[in-house]
């Protein structure tokens, strides 16, 4: 089929008893691809934040810009997102390729529910590609067939890790992973990155710890909220983008700030780098 990569190792079982992280993030977004178990996620931590939703719609809207940006004013064709999520009305190449119509995109995800749509989703994009790996596993998706057959690692790319590393819960410190990922991206090459964030400052702060708490002991297991030095060490030898890392909702966005901001929206931020 066109678009769609030819492994298909990942079992397609969806387990409706466990919530997943796509599935919650669809929810959030007010999607139909998720279950009781992903909305209890999303009861549980709004009885200390509300405004929960906005989290994921911060996220979300910071991909698009940053996506835009990087094809329009970065000259970038080449896009590798790594946990796509379940797809929604602003896919990574729907982005991209209306601003170029040729750009390749590789998508990385490994919930089984994700792969099921976004395969059926990429069947007809000839200029885009699905794999299920674990994007927490740098060698395996840098040295994945689909990805050097589909992107040329001798020009620029792009690699997002959006909404993400907030969910990793491995040993190995979150900077290492991308340390790995970034030697491995060839020069001029840029990385978008979007966390959940303590600000470190009242009454910010406690809510971001409420909200990680909650998290971590939902359906879901995890939700980590870093400082500001944490998220700047998932930039490791990079040059930020201004404005740098900042609230996703005040990365280049596309209209003035008119409302005041909800409280959770001061505990994501985003940031796009370039590896000189």
């Amino acid at each position: 089929m066109a678009g769609i990569s030819a492994e298909r190792e990942t079992p397609t079982k969806i387990d409706t008893t466990k919530a997943s992280i796509a599935r919650v993030y669809d929810a959030a977004l007010n999607g139909k691809d998720n279950y009781e178990v992903d909305r209890e996620v999303l009861r549980q931590v709004r009885q200390v934040a509300p405004e929960v939703n906005q989290l994921a719609w911060d996220n979300r809207n910071f991909l698009i810009r940053a996506t835009r940006f990087l094809a329009s004013q970065g000259d970038i064709s080449q896009f590798l997102d790594c946990g796509s999520g379940l797809p929604t009305a602003e896919n990574t190449h729907q982005v991209v390729q209306r601003v170029n119509p040729e750009a390749r995109v590789v998508y990385v995800d490994n919930d089984p529910m994700v792969v099921t749509h976004g395969r059926a989703l990429l069947e007809e994009n000839e200029n885009t590609r699905f794999i299920s790996a674990d994007i927490f596993e740098p060698r395996e998706i840098l040295e994945n067939h689909t990805v050097r057959e589909h992107l040329d690692f001798s020009q620029p790319l792009a690699l997002f890790q959006v909404g993400t590393l907030h969910h990793y819960d491995g040993q190995r410190p979150p900077g290492d992973i991308m340390r790995e990922y970034v030697e491995g991206l060839p020069s001029g090459s840029y990385v978008a990155i979007a966390h959940f964030f303590d600000p470190e400052k009242p009454p910010y702060s406690e809510l971001a710890r409420k909200m990680e708490e909650k998290f971590t002991h939902s359906p879901m297991g995890t939700g980590v909220f870093r400082n500001g030095a944490e998220i700047e060490s998932l930039f490791p030898g990079l040059e930020l983008v201004e404005p740098g890392i900042t609230l996703c909702s005040q990365w280049w966005p596309d209209g003035p700030q008119v409302k005041p901001l909800d409280q959770v929206q001061h505990c994501i931020v985003g940031a796009v780098a370039r590896k000189p």
